[in-house]
């Protein structure tokens, strides 16, 4: 007999890319009143793994992560990703964005990430947004693709996704009760 099996909710977060912290700001709480409550934010990181973002939001650039208390359906990301370009383009001075927004999520398994771009390794999930999986856990860490972005490579952020991974194990836990 076909059985379809659906995945179990996932760990939401958003990565951000930003020039000024105003954008950041402002960006958080959109965020926090369009989805709930914020139940972790990074630190913010300096942003120099790539010069593509400079053009259009000058630099210095920042990276900052922040995830959600609310778990989603993985089938929620593709108007996730719609509502945060809006967002951008909001925010955005002369037809150039100040920040950058990449939902994702983490389950047990893998880190996603949300995108307007195809390439090889990513699959079409419509409106003209794909998905990739990032990276993989396995033997206690997430580890690497040859595709994985050389910050999402760092010892550093891959710390804050296994804290986001352990958060998001106890919140399954806690809804078995």
């Amino acid at each position: 007999m076909l059985k379809r099996l659906f995945p179990l909710a996932v760990k939401f977060f958003c990565s951000f890319i930003y020039s000024n912290e105003d954008s950041y700001l402002k960006t958080y709480k959109i965020l926090e009143r369009k989805f709930g409550k914020i139940d972790f934010a990074s630190s913010c990181f300096d942003f120099s793994f790539t010069n593509y973002y400079e053009k259009e939001m000058g630099k210095p650039l920042y990276r900052r992560f922040v995830s959600f208390e609310k778990l989603k359906d993985p089938a929620e990301f593709v108007a996730i990703k719609l509502f945060c370009i809006k967002i951008e383009k909001k925010l955005a001075h002369d037809a150039k964005r100040t920040i950058n927004i990449d939902p994702g999520y983490i389950n047990e398994g893998k880190l996603v990430l949300t995108t307007t771009k195809d390439y090889c390794h990513r699959i079409y999930v419509g409106c003209g947004i794909f998905e990739e999986v990032t990276l993989y856990y396995k033997d206690s860490n997430f580890q690497d693709l040859p595709t994985t972005y050389p910050d999402y490579k760092t010892p550093e952020y891959k710390e804050i996704f296994l804290v986001l991974r352990e958060k998001y194990r106890q919140q399954l836990k806690n809804n078995e009760k």
